[in-house]
């Protein structure tokens, strides 16, 4: 891995998230709008870069693959549909705990506790 690849990335990181909070939201048409010039992301001044219909959303992994970056998955978290970190542990380790208190809890015998004496057959006490 290359030092100065990972350095240009996250120079691209700052960039992107630079873009993302000086963007313009224009209430009127429902769209956010770049403010300035952003030449190493290739975007220009006043370029839509989030809208509500129709609009194809800016994507960072785009971005590097147009910068020729190696291992681009390398650099930027899967999507949440495809998973992460939380649904790596959702689907081994927190099933394999579960499965295991299963196992434990079939040889476990529970003592039964014997019911309390019940007091005038379970009608309360009658007052005279």
């Amino acid at each position: 891995m290359v030092p100065s690849q990972k350095e240009f990335v996250e120079e691209l990181k700052v960039e992107w998230k630079r873009l993302w909070n000086e963007r313009i939201d224009d209430k009127v048409r429902a769209e956010g709008v770049a403010v300035n010039d952003y030449n190493s992301l290739f975007i220009d001044q006043g370029t839509v870069i989030h809208a509500t219909r129709d609009f194809k959303a800016l994507n960072f992994k785009d971005i590097l693959e147009q910068h020729e970056v190696a291992n681009v998955e390398r650099y930027i978290p899967p999507n949440p549909h495809v998973g992460g970190w939380g649904k790596f542990v959702k689907d081994n380790i927190t099933a394999n705990q579960q499965s295991k208190k299963k196992k434990s809890a079939e040889f476990f015998v529970e003592a039964k506790a014997e019911k309390p004496h019940l007091k005038k057959n379970g009608r309360g006490w009658l007052h005279k």
